[in-house]
Formats: structure tokens, sequence, C-alpha cells
């Protein structure tokens, strides 16, 4: 006979073992950088920045205002179940702070309200995008309460970016067309290759971008078919992008050695934004034979700059 293992059980205890009040109780909680991540992670997103909690929209207050590098926020939270006034609230508090992405954290999602998310992701702009999550607290015997996001509800990415692609073959010109299976081809090599990076949607752009650790930076792949080149950079866009620019700038030299290549530091001084940017020339983006060249050159590069970068923009005041 093999040797008897004690195994615990199990228990769910109800959310208000661990947090009596939502506001003053589980926001907090929840608005906390490590919590945001773990929320972040179960719902495919790179990273939560918390902006503000109790933001005020009119008369009323939004629970949970984030960003997600590139787009705003919003997370509205219940300690029990969902009900109506809330997803009405959640509308209201979509438009007031002008989110791209929704989440609805409670107890349990009620099957009508997962219904309501699932025919808005449907239906609404491919923008915009909502989320169900439901938290559990979980124990084993007396050990301490440990909680679990469980999204319930999220975008059918894979039907959406099938109808752009029907939209793409209507409305657009054959770049963006090849623009578009370009970045959905390199999502997918970055879904094998690096699956820690997680780009935004392709769209119809010359660009494919991710967030990278801070509201105003992204780092992005860019590809332009008429002077035939690809890169990698670092996008600046925030109002003070110019002093953002100069500090990293002053670590030049060591930032490039931990890359092991150097950069392109632009400071733009005609425009807001800024660039630091890796290229390489002589690309033929219509050769789809050679996609797997590029996509070769632009994983490393990505995956390179994210990890040098993303600690550096972080720690930038």
């Amino acid at each position: 006979m093999g040797k008897k293992i004690n195994l615990g059980k199990m228990e769910r205890v109800p959310l208000r073992k661990a947090w009596e009040h939502e506001a003053s109780d589980f926001t907090p909680w929840l608005a906390q950088e490590e919590n945001l991540a773990v929320l972040a992670e179960a719902i495919g997103l790179s990273e939560l920045e918390l902006v503000a909690t109790e933001h005020p929209i009119g008369d009323f207050k939004l629970d949970i205002l984030c960003t997600d590098g590139d787009d705003q926020v919003i997370i509205e939270n219940q300690l029990a179940e969902t009900d109506h006034r809330h997803l009405g609230q959640l509308l209201a508090y979509a438009a007031g702070a002008g989110a791209r992405k929704v989440i609805w954290v409670s107890e349990r999602v009620r099957p009508e309200h997962a219904a309501a998310l699932a025919f808005l992701n449907e239906h609404t702009t491919e923008d915009l995008v909502f989320f169900g999550v439901q938290v559990e607290l979980w124990r084993i015997g007396g050990s301490p309460l440990a909680p679990k996001f469980e999204v319930v509800v999220k975008p059918d990415d894979w039907s959406r970016n099938n109808r752009q692609s029907v939209e793409a073959a209507k409305h657009y010109s054959p770049t963006k067309q090849l623009q578009l299976r370009f970045w959905t081809g390199l999502v997918q090599a970055l879904s094998k290759q690096a699956p820690a990076i997680r780009p935004h949607r392709p769209g119809l752009h010359h660009w494919l971008s991710h967030s990278i650790g801070k509201s105003g930076f992204s780092l992005q792949a860019v590809v332009n078919t008429r002077d035939q080149w690809i890169c990698v950079q670092i996008w600046i866009s925030r109002e003070d992008a110019k002093e953002q620019y100069a500090a990293l700038q002053n670590s030049q030299a060591q930032i490039e050695q931990e890359l092991g290549f150097n950069l392109d530091w632009q400071k733009m001084p005609d425009a807001r934004a800024c660039r630091i940017a890796s290229y390489q020339h002589d690309v033929a983006l219509e050769d789809e034979s050679r996609w797997p060249e590029y996509f070769s050159w632009l994983v490393p590069r990505i995956v390179t700059m994210d990890r040098v970068f993303r600690p550096l923009i972080k720690a930038l005041p």
C-alpha cells in the first residue's frame, strides 16, 4: 500500500468575512498595486495602474479609475451579486470617464448581467470592451483567506478580429489590410515565444503597441511600407514628454549596454511626443514569405526593450 497523504479541504468563504464594507474595505484592498496586478493578469491585460478611487463622475463616485498605459479603465466593485443599479452605474461611469475598458467585479455575476455584458461586447465598437469578474475567497483548514479572480465575461477577440478583417476587406486599402494581417501574425508569434508580452488588439494602423509601466508611455512595433523599415520604439506622449525623455537619455550609455544594441534617440523638438527606437531597414512587407524573418527580429527586440525600459519608466517621477 502507498503512503497515506493527508490533504486539506478547500472551503469557500463569503466575501464579508474579509471585507465588511465595499467603499471603506473592499475598494481600498482592490486598488492596491499587487491586487490590481493579479486582476490584470486574470483578464489578460499587461498592467493596471491606479489613477484614483472614489473618482467623481458628475454627482456620483466611480469606485476605481485606472489606466492600462494607454486607455482609461474603470472598475466597479460589489461585495454582493450584480444588480441592475450597478449595471446602469457602470454605463454612466464609462461614458463619464471616457473609458475603453470596463471591469465589473462582484461576488457573483448573475446570468442576466453576464448576458448583458456579452451583448455589449458583441455590439459596441471594437475600442470598448467589458469584463465581468467574480472574486472568490478560499481557505484550507485554518489557513489565511486566499482571494481568486474568476473571469465570467470577456470580449471575444477572435470574433472581433474576424469582423474587423471582413470590414477591412470591404472598406480599407490593401496596405491597411496588409498591416492588419502582419500585426495578427506578430501577436501570434508573441503568444508562442513571449507570452508575458500582451500587446493591444491588432488594428488597421502602422503600429502595434502595449503598455510599459506608466501612463503616456508605450512600447510599439512600427512598420513603414513606403520607406521599407520596421522598428521597435518607446513612444512618450505625455504633457511632460520632453522632461521624461531627458531623464531616460541621461542613462543612454547604461541602457544601450544592457540592451546589447544602439538606439536612435529622437527628441522631436517640433512635436509634443518623443521616440526612442531600434530600426531594421530593407523590409518588403508585401513579401509575406519574409514575415517569419521580421517576426524573428521584432520579438526579441520587444522582449529586451520591455525588460530594460519597464523598471526605468516605472521609476520616473
